[in-house]
This record gives C-alpha cells, sequence and structure tokens, in this order.
C-alpha cells in the first residue's frame, strides 16, 4: 500500500514539472543575453511537495534531499527556470532509484507497515482472548527487527539472544533495552512452547506496546 502511494505520487509530481516547464517564457533584456523563467508560483508549489516526498522516501541525510536544498538556493546569475532544470533531474533521479528498489529508506516505510499491521492482529488476537498466539506474533515482529538493525549495522544475523547482545555491544542501545528485550524473549519462547501459565495476559499486554515503542525509537523513527 504505501509503495503504491507513494509510485502514484512520484508520477503526479512528474506530470506537474511539466506544468511548470509548459509555464516557460523568455525575456529580452537590452545589452544582455535572453534569459529563461518560468511562473514562479507553480514552481514553489511543486517544490514544496517534491521536497515532502523526498524526505519522506529518501531521508534528509539523502543524497537526494541534500543535493535539492543545495540546487533550491540557487545563486549567481542563475534564472529560476535554470533552478528548476536542476531540481527536477533530482526529482528524476530519486523516482529512478526508488522504482529500482534502491532506497533504504522506502524499505523502511514498507517494513514499518507490515510491523504495524502484524501488530495490530496480535492486538486483535488479545482483544479477544488469545494471548498465547498474540505474544508469539508480537515476538516473530522483534526478531524481525532485531534482524534490521543488524543489517543497518553490520552485524550478523543469529538467534534472537545474540543479536540483542550484539546490538547492544555495539551501542545501538543500551543494556537496560537489552534486558527488556530478553524479557520479550522470554513471554515470546514460553509463548511458542505452549507454557500460557508463564506469563499473563497482561504481560502480553505490555509487550506489544513496549515492542511497538521500541520500533518507533530504534528503527522506524
Amino acid at each position: 500500500m504505501v509503495n503504491k502511494v507513494l509510485r502514484q505520487r512520484f508520477n503526479e509530481l512528474e506530470a506537474q514539472a511539466k506544468t511548470v516547464e509548459a509555464s516557460r517564457k523568455i525575456y529580452h533584456f537590452e545589452g544582455s543575453n535572453d534569459a529563461e523563467y518560468v511562473d514562479n508560483y507553480l514552481l514553489l508549489n511543486w517544490k514544496v511537495k517534491v521536497k515532502n516526498l523526498l524526505s519522506k522516501v529518501c531521508g534528509e541525510k539523502s543524497q537526494h534531499f541534500q543535493q535539492f536544498e543545495k540546487e533550491e538556493e540557487g545563486g549567481g546569475f542563475i534564472t529560476n527556470y535554470g533552478i528548476f532544470k536542476s531540481l527536477k533531474a533530482i526529482f528524476l533521479a530519486a523516482k529512478e532509484d526508488f522504482e529500482g528498489g534502491y532506497l533504504s529508506s522506502m524499505k523502511t516505510l514498507v517494513q514499518a507497515e507490515v510491523f504495524d499491521s502484524e501488530l495490530e492482529q496480535a492486538k486483535e488476537l488479545l482483544s479477544n482472548g488469545y494471548s498465547t498466539p498474540a505474544a508469539v506474533i508480537t515476538g516473530v515482529v522483534l526478531e524481525t527487527a532485531l534482524r534490521e538493525l543488524c543489517d543497518k549495522e553490520g552485524i550478523s544475523h543469529g538467534k534472537l539472544d545474540k543479536m540483542n547482545a550484539d546490538l547492544a555491544k555495539a551501542s545501538v542501545y543500551n543494556k537496560l533495552v537489552q534486558k527488556q528485550i530478553t524479557a520479550w524473549a522470554d513471554i515470546r519462547n514460553s509463548a511458542a512452547h505452549g507454557k500460557p501459565n508463564e506469563f499473563t495476559e497482561q504481560d502480553v499486554t505490555n509487550m506489544i506496546r513496549d515492542v511497538n515503542q521500541f520500533l518507533a525509537n530504534y528503527l522506524i523513527s
């Protein structure tokens, strides 16, 4: 769903870029070269939308976003049409990278939607009295999140406990968070081995809530 919406937005803004281009006019100045300009309001409208899209899809620390900001400033004797051509080139590069699946932020957005869907499923199961499968699903989300963090940090995958220890050792999070993850893993393991007497419904409620917060703090933010 996220992928589809963003793809549509890229296409909409590519079409809007053609509208900006179509507003181009040549102005003649006595004693100097002709200059080309586009409608400034159309350009501003397009720039704001593209910048917002790039921040979501590429991230503000990305080469795409930073280069867009740099070119946006212009400078010298460049006209707004010259600025537009540079911005459009960056936008099209981002669109190509997006469509090719080369944007890590896009992967994070899609993964965030998957996590959200799975945690909603866990909540629904819990609300209907199925705390054991709810704990198992939340545990799967947690383990997948740890794998994602390991990928970001260049840490090899392994069992949950090992990834947890390696991530703490790499200072991705502190020892307190490591201990909390171990506690969540214990609940997941008890549920997976059919031992519902080792945890309570409230434990699972807290686990779902806290894993969701963990994702927001360390993976999706």
